[in-house]
């Protein structure tokens, strides 16, 4: 079981419910999983994550992450295109394990600054993951 006091938190990033962060500078985002979702998953193994030039829309599935013992849908944060993916990660799926701020999945040119709007701040997603970790998630 996660203990709240051993996730990290980082400031400046929007949080998603479905356990995604973002960090916007200027028109881009770029994404990836939460220490969180790191930590629940463990032994990551393989990530897909949508390609260049793809859209994806904010709240919609766009890419999956497994580890030995599960596999979940990556939803984007946000509206827009892909403007880059982090081929690293693909390749080494297993450092979001370590770091999961400092590896991002992809960077998305926003259509729609509005949906920011629809994320958590730091403080909110800590209130949030509060409760999914008493409700036993």
């Amino acid at each position: 079981m996660v203990k709240i006091e051993d996730i990290e938190l980082r400031d400046g990033l929007y949080y998603t419910k479905t356990h995604e962060w973002c960090m916007v500078d200027d028109d881009t985002a770029t994404v990836g999983i939460t220490d969180y979702a790191a930590k629940v998953m463990t032994d990551i193994v393989y990530v897909e994550v949508p390609e260049v030039e793809d859209t994806v829309t904010q709240g919609e599935p766009c890419g999956t992450i497994e580890s030995v013992k599960a596999a979940e849908d990556i939803y984007s944060p946000v509206s827009g295109r892909v403007v880059e993916v982090n081929t690293e990660v693909v390749d080494s799926p297993e450092v979001l394990n370590t770091a999961p701020y400092d590896s991002w999945l992809f960077k998305v040119k926003l259509s729609n600054k509005k949906e920011l709007l629809n994320l958590l701040s730091k403080e909110d997603y800590l209130e949030f993951l509060k409760k999914e970790i008493e409700k036993g998630e």
